[in-house]
């Protein structure tokens, strides 16, 4: 399942990879597409669509939350940019221990994705301190702590090829380079292109809260198709990285 999801991924990110390449020389511009590269990696592939599924489906119902999108980005950033300080405080010898941490990581993504799809069915309620969307009202405190936190750990699933863009490719540059603090959080940045690509079409459209509009049953229609497809995600994330 691996070989036949990275033969796809390869595919979408060879033009960026590319256009990487050609920019090496700015350094700003390099971990920017780099990252947009590591968004279309298997492994940060279904935290992508999953975070695009939950916060696309909530923008259609109640409208988008743009505190929640930018914390949500703001974990990712946190998350690589922490990556970077430790290599940078431990050196290369602790970055080679990295992998043995990343992969139990990784592996719990898919049972998550399920869990969420689940609850999105309605079977269950939760009772959590965290959001992982817009909270009701009085609330949005729990709801940007859950998008941060969201955000946070779709980052620290990692594979070979995302390895080898951050700390092969990525890590050099940041350590030999005056400014290189903030390249880890440009490459985070560009992880999450293709979620805020998705939040800036609803906008742009003005399709956000629309479902509303048009009606409970039809909101409630959209999150349970969102459900299913969040547990297809999981499913298909399990064969891959178990």
């Amino acid at each position: 399942m691996f070989e036949y999801i990275e033969a796809i991924s390869q595919v979408l990110r060879d033009p960026f990879m590319n256009a990487a390449n050609s920019v090496e020389s700015i350094p700003l511009l390099f971990a920017l597409l780099l990252g947009v590269v590591g968004a279309l990696a298997p492994c940060q592939f279904s935290g992508n669509i999953s975070a695009i599924t939950l916060y696309g489906t909530n923008s259609l119902k109640d409208g988008i939350s743009w505190s929640d999108t930018i914390f949500y980005v703001l974990g990712k950033i946190v998350a690589f940019s922490g990556l970077g300080l430790i290599v940078y405080f431990f050196g290369q010898e602790f970055q080679r221990q990295l992998p043995i941490f990343f992969e139990p990581m990784r592996k719990i993504l898919g049972p998550i994705l399920i869990l969420i799809g689940i609850y999105m069915l309605g079977f269950f309620s939760m009772r959590w301190n965290i959001r992982l969307w817009k909270p009701a009202k009085g609330e949005k405190r729990k709801g940007k702590w859950g998008a941060f936190m969201l955000g946070f750990s779709f980052s620290l699933g990692f594979c070979p090829t995302m390895f080898i863009l951050f700390f092969v490719l990525l890590m050099p540059i940041t350590i030999s380079t005056g400014y290189g603090f903030v390249l880890p959080g440009l490459f985070a940045i560009g992880t999450s292109v293709p979620f805020l690509f998705v939040i800036f079409v609803i906008w742009y459209l003005g399709l956000s809260g629309q479902i509303v509009k048009k009606g409970r049953k039809i909101g409630l229609y959209v999150q349970r198709t969102a459900g299913v497809f969040m547990i297809l995600i999981g499913i298909i994330d399990i064969l891959t990285f178990w």
